[in-house]
């Protein structure tokens, strides 16, 4: 799994350490669905502080559209904690959804050629 990190802020930059090993120790069981991750991190207000620092995942999967997930949280950390525990979640419901489906029409294929019970 690749990943890649993007900011503008000064800040943000000390982080990209921390934001790689992080999002690599997240995705360390989803690592074989994952090819790529793309971690932003911003700043929307600028100094004035509050709930103003964004993280922006982006995870691509083989044969499905991109995932594309943003948290805003008062600090860098938070904010990429929250955005990766929302990227694994739709990628667990994703994928859930997409086994279901599966099995539903192979159940459908199944039933059509059993014969009617009398």
């Amino acid at each position: 799994m690749q990943v890649l990190f993007k900011s503008r802020d000064i800040e943000a930059v000390r982080m990209r350490g921390f934001a790689r090993q992080r999002t690599q120790f997240v995705f360390r069981r989803m690592a074989w669905l994952v090819s790529k991750a793309t971690v932003d991190l911003s700043d929307i207000n600028g100094p004035r502080g509050g709930l103003d620092k964004r993280c922006r995942v982006q995870v691509l999967i083989p044969n499905a559209n991109p995932l594309v997930v943003t948290s805003i949280a008062k600090d860098w950390r938070g904010a990429l904690d929250l955005a990766l525990a929302r990227a694994v979640s739709s990628i667990a419901r994703r994928r859930q959804a997409r086994l279901a489906r599966r099995r539903a029409s192979q159940r459908e294929l199944t039933g059509v050629f059993q014969p009617e019970a009398v």
